[in-house]
């Protein structure tokens, strides 16, 4: 497992912006240049993060009413108040949770937050590498395939270009799972917002790791293939079962990103 002393401090890191979005601590001059950058592009981008935020704990919670004691958070960034496991728990007591990055600060600081716990571990794997993820023994250690889990994938999804194959690693991903197994994504969209969306692209472009904005019917293309999708189905991220009206904040609508949550029926091995 990677560890913070393996940082290189040249070199932005998205879970790390991300993670400056969100308000924390766990990032340095460089992610907080960037994330200056693509807040010049996108001056809503933190009310986004937010929102995606929200979506994850609103999904957490719905997978929890359901039955899901399992759960596999892949692109999980540095914990904070809210985490999937803190919100699984409250939800389902027994639930487990695999949280999967590659960033060595998400790495190391979720090994500290996670130390001396038996039912939330961090894996270091690559979404990009789908059998390597569900081969690794850790996660077979925590969590049993042959049984329903819910496949967390939020905010990461765009950071996969075409030549990835997307839809090779969702259906590898799928193609694991038990039927009444669940997968929850959200990713940004171009939609209603091009300009914006090339500017945004433009900034993570000058990364190693740049983001690939795509439409509704890609997304539902790309990620849902073997799925039923639950109510309300895809849509906007804001308007994924908000708990109230306020939070959906302005302009849901409008939003720049989907989300959506898929059961899986029926084997589909």
């Amino acid at each position: 497992m990677g560890s913070a002393d393996d940082v290189d401090l040249s070199v932005p890191s998205v879970a790390r912006v991300y993670d400056y979005f969100l308000g924390g601590a766990h990032n340095f001059p460089v992610d907080r240049e960037m994330a200056r950058q693509v807040i010049a592009a996108q001056p809503d981008v933190m009310r986004i993060v937010a929102q995606n935020r929200l979506f994850l704990q609103r999904a957490v919670r719905f997978l929890g009413q359901q039955g899901i004691r399992q759960f596999l958070d892949i692109g999980s960034g540095i914990p904070t108040v809210g985490a999937t496991h803190e919100v699984a728990r409250a939800a389902g007591p027994g639930s487990r949770v695999v949280y999967v990055d590659l960033d060595p600060v998400a790495l190391a600081h979720s090994a500290t937050v996670l130390d001396g716990q038996s039912d939330a571990i961090i894996i270091d794997r690559d979404l990009r590498r789908p059998g390597e993820l569900l081969a690794d023994p850790e996660l077979h250690r925590l969590l049993d395939l042959d049984q329903p889990i819910a496949i967390l994938v939020l905010s990461l999804a765009h950071f996969l270009s075409d030549t990835d194959q997307p839809a090779t690693i969702f259906s590898t991903l799928r193609d694991a799972c038990a039927p009444g197994s669940y997968l929850a994504v959200s990713a940004a969209s171009r939609d209603d917002n091009e300009t914006v969306a090339a500017e945004v692209e433009g900034v993570y472009a000058r990364t190693a790791e740049p983001m690939y904005f795509r439409t509704r019917d890609e997304f539902a293309s790309l990620y849902f293939p073997g799925y039923d999708l639950v109510e309300p189905g895809l849509v906007r991220v804001p308007l994924w079962r908000p708990a109230s009206p306020a939070d959906t904040g302005t302009d849901p609508e409008h939003f720049p990103g989907y989300a959506g949550v898929g059961r899986l029926a029926g084997a589909v091995r």
